[in-house]
């Protein structure tokens, strides 16, 4: 049995096992307040008002103490792995392997960062029928609009060169892949610290992920100004 001959099903998986150290915070980021409820929880409650996803899964650290405030076991459509790694990979790698026999390959995986609490059940839907039969899968961007400099020197805030912004773009989350070529793709990449998200490692395999246009508000909130930001598109309400 095939892909063509099945239906598919779509689930969403949150690494959250980081520690969020450019946030100058207490704790973890994934858990700091922002318009009400912890950042984790807007990105999960996006998943879970969507009727496209069937299942939404958060990986976290073995030691996590805060998770189950945040995310109660009897919350309907989670499910908590406590499988994270030491790294972003490992965490999603790890989690690919726990739900062996759980998923199909042929399943698609949305891999969403817990700190983006900008996501939106459009956003999830636009990513999924602009992706549609795509076998390199893809992901929501964002084109480059401004003005790119690269610095003269390493630690230098100089302007060294522009580089021309055409066909250039930001990457942003969810990026969604088989679970096959998630799995393969991961399992074979030579370094863990070189994968800064999932599509980098499906490009090391010679494919082309189909980039979609995202929207700002699905912002990653990585220094404490980011939060600001983040709470306006929330209050703005639904976009998308």
């Amino acid at each position: 049995m095939t892909a063509s001959t099945t239906t598919l099903r779509y689930f969403a998986l949150l690494p959250a096992a980081g520690v969020g150290a450019r946030m100058a915070a207490d704790g973890p980021k994934q858990y700091l307040t922002v318009g009400g409820k912890p950042m984790l929880r807007h990105a999960v409650d996006a998943f879970r008002a969507s009727d496209l996803v069937a299942h939404t899964y958060v990986v976290v650290s073995a030691a996590d103490g805060q998770i189950d405030a945040v995310l109660p076991p009897d919350l309907e459509g989670v499910t908590v792995l406590r499988c994270g790694g030491a790294t972003r990979m490992d965490t999603v790698l790890n989690a690919l392997r726990a739900l062996h026999g759980v998923v199909a390959d042929h399943d698609m995986i949305m891999v969403h960062d817990a700190a983006r609490p900008g996501l939106t059940p459009p956003l999830i839907a636009k990513l999924i029928h602009g992706v549609g039969d795509d076998a390199a899968g893809g992901l929501l961007a964002l084109p480059v609009v401004d003005t790119v400099k690269r610095v003269a020197a390493a630690g230098e805030a100089r302007s060294g060169v522009t580089i021309p912004r055409d066909g250039m773009w930001l990457a942003q989350t969810p990026q969604m892949f088989s679970y096959e070529l998630l799995l393969r793709a991961l399992g074979s990449a030579p370094d863990a610290n070189a994968i800064t998200d999932d599509a980098s490692a499906v490009e090391m395999l010679g494919l082309s992920p189909r980039l979609i246009e995202g929207h700002p508000r699905n912002l990653k909130v990585t220094l404490p100004a980011d939060i600001r930001i983040a709470e306006m598109y929330l209050a703005a309400g639904e976009q998308g």
